[in-house]
């Protein structure tokens, strides 16, 4: 699984998050909400340290990651994280790993 995120989602979670150099931002998996990979679930965000990265990405100083236990949503695909200009937030995508 990969992880990538685009320069202006890197942005809108730095500034909106007030994120430090050297802050850890998780994807995680939760109950509920609306995904095209995993029907009842959804990803969340929470800034803490990583135990066991499966996938990261450092932009801006700032290290972005998923947890290993958290893999079997994405289905053997990667995440995409891009910035919607219409609603002014990021957005994920899944595409299958290749």
């Amino acid at each position: 699984m990969k992880l990538t995120i685009s320069d202006q989602a890197a942005k809108w979670y730095i500034d909106e998050l007030g994120l430090q150099e050297g802050s850890h931002l998780r994807f995680y998996v939760r109950y509920g909400g609306h995904s095209t990979v995993q029907s009842g679930f959804s990803l969340g965000i929470m800034q803490e340290e990583p135990e066991n990265a499966a996938a990261a990405t450092t932009m801006n100083e700032i290290n972005f990651y998923v947890e290993e236990k958290d893999l079997w949503y994405f289905d053997g695909h990667d995440l995409l994280i891009t910035f919607n200009e219409k609603l002014t937030e990021p957005e994920f995508q899944y595409e299958k790993s290749a």
